[in-house]
């Protein structure tokens, strides 16, 4: 199975009738950019090879323009000039874009046969020509810096994060498998993406080390981040219901809300249907029983923060200690003014974040002594009846290196970070550093990863989800990157990356949540991991 990066350049490789330009049409339908589609429309016709030299200009500015845009590309010609293979790694490496070369070993007599079947056959002394040269062509592919030599098979595009490990026979080299975006083969499979080069076409699975967290026990949640759902505001409440339930019943640790007034632009309009985040939290304690109930993250500007402790402190009475409070800088200027709301600088923000974390555990502990920070002033802190916990998880979502991963390493129990595990990774050791500053054991602060994912049982289901959930204007290939689809073996693989990378929490906005069977692969994701990574201790009082 070859899972391609999405995107990335493919460079085929191959004697004419070894069969590249069916591959590509079966397998990455409309990613291919052909040097014979380009003669004919420079030249006389596809085999006109006195207007090759105009085809291949007009494919390098083709290909060129394509990776730009960040549009996976097939580059499909004989691939057996050396130059040419140099000139498309250049290219690549000049928009980031990986660049993977797929060969097509076939035994001469097929290619012979293929030739003769074919309505304008390539010359004999031609074919025998590509044919004799053939070996020597493969062993320099071989050696040459592509990012992944595969030899020719079923193929797929895969998001960067779902990525499988492979050993090469050849350079034990860990591999990479990235998304490949839209294809048209109802047989796709993947096609890793090593870090080095590999021509193994029959790598095997290897489980490399595991992060510091590998001992650390897993959590799994689900975010909820919009309710524009068929049946409109009438069906919200049966919805949302149904939902939480299914999460709970599946194992999942917690349920997350967005804690935002109107919907964010990265999930609708502002006019979608948005519910406001603590009432609703209220709602879904009185529907389960085990989950924990939480925002992914309340705004600091967005309620006086007294208020937010007994909001929070109230949740988690009536849910029987299942509050988890999530706190952040608030970023949304829009969502302010249209309410009205001030929204001060960042520094000032900064200013009530901290002070936010040091009131907040003392509004949920005994007395009333009041609280004077830098930006708040709380003349009582009384706070009855107290929260169930002993002590309510607090978690600050953001990323930033220097100020908020310190903010975290000082007063927080957990972070929740975004991105590649390679980001992650980069995020950890800010957060490491911190702890390290500060006196502080890392392994006390959680660290979450939150995403949105979707889903599907094999190749074939996960396109289906795609084309069923895409927007209308965006095209499949870049739909899929956005929302890491993949199966449920690839999100498998792609938690195991976050956990190297320092996450022991991983939450996920579900594409087609509402629909039955999206929720339980998540769930079936989270108990494969547990049972292959780790699993949560009941005792464990962390926010993971």
């Amino acid at each position: 199975m070859i899972e391609l990066p999405s995107p990335c350049l493919v460079v085929l490789v191959g004697p004419a009738g070894s069969g590249k330009s069916t591959w590509a049409a079966e397998h990455l339908a409309g990613h291919v950019v052909s040097s014979d589609s380009l003669r004919g429309l420079v030249g006389e016709g596809e085999h006109d090879l006195r207007a090759s030299a105009d085809a291949f200009a007009v494919l390098d500015d083709v290909v060129d323009r394509r990776l730009r845009r960040g549009l996976t590309t097939v580059i499909d010609s004989l691939g057996n000039d050396v130059a040419r293979r140099a000139r498309a790694r250049e290219m690549a490496a000049r928009h980031g874009t990986p660049c993977v070369a797929v060969v097509f070993d076939v035994p001469p007599r097929e290619v012979k046969a293929r030739n003769r079947a074919r309505p304008s056959p390539v010359p004999d002394a031609v074919l025998r020509r590509q044919l004799g040269e053939w070996p020597e062509v493969m062993a320099a592919v071989d050696a040459e810096p592509f990012d992944a030599v595969h030899r020719a098979d079923a193929a797929s595009l895969v998001s960067p994060s779902l990525t499988r490990r492979r050993v090469s026979d050849r350079s034990a080299a860990v591999s990479m498998a990235v998304p490949l975006g839209n294809s048209s083969s109802d047989a796709a499979v993947s096609m890793a993406v090593p870090l080095g080069n590999s021509s193994s076409d029959a790598a095997v699975s290897a489980v490399a080390p595991l992060g510091s967290n590998s001992s650390d026990a897993l959590r799994f949640g689900l975010q909820v981040p919009q309710f524009a759902w068929e049946g409109g505001p009438a069906m919200i409440g049966a919805t949302l219901r149904d939902i939480a339930r299914r999460a709970e019943a599946t194992g999942l640790d917690d349920l997350w809300l967005m804690d935002h007034m109107r919907q964010i632009p990265m999930f609708g309009p502002p006019w979608s249907d948005m519910l406001e985040s603590w009432t609703t939290l209220g709602h879904l304690a009185g529907c389960t029983e085990r989950i924990g109930l939480g925002t992914l993250v309340t705004g600091i500007t967005y309620r006086n923060v007294a208020h937010l402790g007994k909001i929070v402190a109230t949740l988690d009475v009536l849910s029987g200690g299942r509050a988890r409070c999530g706190l952040g800088l608030a970023w949304y200027a829009d969502e302010h003014r249209a309410y009205g709301w001030e929204f001060p600088s960042r520094d000032h923000r900064y200013a009530v974040l901290r002070d936010a974390l040091h009131l907040l555990p003392q509004l949920w502990g005994p007395g009333n002594k009041p609280f004077d920070g830098e930006a708040l002033h709380v003349p009582d802190t009384a706070c009855y009846p107290r929260p169930l916990q002993a002590k309510v998880p607090i978690m600050v979502g953001g990323s930033g290196e220097r100020r908020t991963l310190r903010l975290v390493a000082e007063l927080a129990d957990a972070c929740n970070l975004f991105g590649e595990p390679e980001v992650v990774a980069r995020k950890v050791a800010a957060l490491r550093a911190h702890c390290a500053d500060v006196g502080r054991d890392r392994h006390e602060v959680s660290v979450s990863h939150l995403s949105t994912v979707l889903i599907g049982d094999d190749a074939a289901h996960v396109r289906e989800l795609v084309e069923r959930h895409r927007p209308p204007k965006v095209a499949s290939e870049r739909f899929a990157r956005s929302v890491a689809a993949g199966t449920v073996e690839q999100h498998i693989a792609r938690v195991e990356r976050l956990v190297d990378a320092g996450v022991d929490h991983l939450i996920v906005s579900v594409v087609g949540v509402e629909h039955g069977g999206a929720l339980e692969r998540w769930a079936e994701v989270a108990a494969v991991s547990r049972r292959s990574i780790g699993s949560a201790p009941a005792d464990d009082p962390r926010l993971v």
